[in-house]
């Protein structure tokens, strides 16, 4: 008999959402559907994949060597097909697009009618979180990512350096003065993004490379670096903000930039994808696009000047 390619592309979601449910709703299936093609699968391997309780499902052992197995065959089906279309067809389809919260909404969301007007064939499914998206789990074909990125089984290509900036509102300055170095922020009320790891001790090198770390305190922590912004412009306290949230509230003297002689540990913006040599014509035409504009961003600093 031949495989049931079906089953086995059902429970590749079901062990990626973690649940029949979310996996239902993102192939449009029933959930019913869903869960008979797990169980056939089940009979024919003659193996129970997945622990199910009334609360949540878990794999089995047997599981998470199938779920390996079934994006594999995923993929590999996806490739096959995408390929094949290629050639004779112009882009067209849903392309799945993860960015972080705060870039996505000022700086991708924008531009995406200009994209959609220029591919009247293709769909964008804009997914916006701070914390990072499992790309290949959770289906995704492209995702946006500002770090200083480790190595993984994605692609990535990096685009642009983002700077990090210690930024205050003016009026924060004319009371409790300016800081001249890293050492002086443990005197200041510092504002912190949560996400960050160790967010509470700041890094930063000279341009000699000398290194200079220091805790920092304040009254406000947020998971989302734009949820800061409205404090740093009150006087609340200091913030390190990426250029791309603050660079039009510098440019308009709303803030100001202190410790510029100071750099924090550089990090960049990369577009990465899901591993495998072939792209839909759809994911490959909105990945030049977002390159085009957002390398051409005034915040954008090129990598030729990065540090």
């Amino acid at each position: 008999m031949l495989p049931d390619f079906e089953a086995w592309a059902i429970f590749a979601r079901v062990a990626a959402r973690g649940s029949f449910a979310r996996a239902a709703e993102d192939l449009g299936l029933s959930k019913p559907t869903v869960s008979k093609a797990v169980a056939r699968l089940e009979r024919r391997l003659a193996t129970p994949l997945l622990h199910r309780t009334s609360r949540r499902l878990s794999l089995t052992e047997a599981g998470k060597s199938a779920a390996e197995d079934a994006e594999r065959i995923v993929r590999a089906g996806e490739s096959a097909e995408a390929q094949a279309m290629a050639a004779s067809a112009a882009p067209s389809g849903t392309v799945r697009l993860a960015a972080p919260m705060s870039f996505g909404l000022a700086h991708v969301a924008p531009i995406l009618p200009e994209f959609l007007a220029a591919h009247p064939d293709v769909a964008v499914d804009l997914h916006l979180a701070d914390a990072q998206i499992d790309l290949i789990g959770e289906g995704f074909d492209v995702g946006l990512r500002i770090a200083s990125l480790a190595d993984s089984r994605l692609r990535a290509r990096r685009l642009c350096e983002v700077r990090r900036l210690v930024v205050g509102a003016p009026a924060y300055f004319e009371r409790m003065g300016r800081p001249e170095r890293p050492r002086d922020l443990a005197a200041h009320s510092c504002l912190g993004y949560a996400y960050l790891p160790g967010w509470d001790r700041w890094r930063f090198f000279d341009r000699a490379g000398a290194e200079e770390a220091v805790t920092v305190s304040g009254r406000l922590r947020a998971n989302n670096a734009d949820a800061l912004t409205a404090s740093v412009r009150a006087g609340l306290g200091l913030a390190v903000q990426p250029a791309f949230i603050v660079h039009d509230d510098i440019a308009a003297g709303r803030l100001e930039e202190v410790m510029a002689d100071w750099a924090m540990p550089p990090i960049a913006l990369h577009v990465v994808t899901p591993p495998g040599a072939f792209r839909p014509a759809r994911v490959t035409v909105l990945i030049d696009f977002l390159v085009r504009r957002l390398t051409a961003a005034p915040w954008a600093r090129p990598l030729t000047e990065a540090a």
